[in-house]
């Protein structure tokens, strides 16, 4: 099965629309959503409106924009992305002096997801894949079961021995308390790397997750066209209800 995710729905009119059209023209099966931003609000309400998959998409490094986010919320976030953006392998480490801001940060996000949207996630993925920083990863936030976005997926040769063993043992770590996809590929990175064949195969057999951002004008195009949906026609198709 192969599942079509769009990521930062609500952080912009413009990025909520280009993903609603394609998820009413079938192109996309579910959607990431991110809360307190300008569009948090009206994307909930196209969303229940159109009855669309919907999972959490966790931001733990960009401002949050909307001005209903609350003082303390705001000063807590500011203080985790300071964190994570200081250095490139930030996010890889366990700071014991941002473990209550995490959680915190998380709880906060979570609960705005249910007052917008009436019910918990689908699916909880992150922001620049923040829901994988060493915080998150030693955590106990989010509920076991919670249904979650695994590492990407690439194969010997792609990346170094060190890279995909990491990577390895996250997923591992990840899988014996979470419900995970069994691969997760980027839709831009396999247009360009001519890996949509290895995701069909894969989506034949196994629980594919292929993320996409509609707002960028190559994986609009792609998404709404003649290849992909022919590709679709030939693979059972589904949204993270279905992991």
């Amino acid at each position: 099965m192969l599942i079509i995710n769009a990521d930062d729905w609500g952080r912009s009119v413009g990025e909520t629309d280009a993903a609603l059209k394609c998820y009413k023209e079938g192109r996309i099966t579910s959607v990431s959503a991110m809360v307190f931003m300008d569009d948090s609000q009206r994307a909930a309400d196209l969303a229940k409106e159109h009855g669309v998959d919907i999972g959490l998409h966790l931001n733990f490094s960009e401002r949050f924009t909307a001005s209903t986010c609350p003082p303390l919320v705001q000063r807590s976030h500011k203080r985790i992305a300071r964190f994570l953006r200081s250095a490139k392998y930030s996010q890889l480490l366990y700071n014991p002096f941002l473990r209550k801001e995490i959680s915190y940060s998380y709880e906060a996000q979570a609960a705005e997801f249910e007052r917008l949207y009436g019910k918990r996630p689908s699916h909880v993925d992150g922001h620049h894949h923040m829901h994988l920083c060493g915080n998150m990863l030693w955590s106990s936030a989010i509920p076991a079961g919670t249904k979650m976005r695994r590492n990407f997926s690439f194969w010997p040769g792609e990346k170094s021995w060190l890279n995909r063993a990491y990577r390895a043992l996250i997923d591992r770590r990840l899988a014996r308390k979470y419900r995970l996809p069994d691969y997760f590929f980027c839709l831009s990175q396999s247009i360009q790397e001519n890996k949509l064949g290895r995701v069909e195969a894969l989506a034949r057999s196994s629980k594919v997750e292929l993320m996409t951002h509609p707002i960028v004008p190559m994986e609009s195009e792609f998404l709404m066209g003649h290849e992909f949906r022919a590709m679709l026609q030939r693979l059972e198709i589904g949204g993270y209800a279905l992991v």
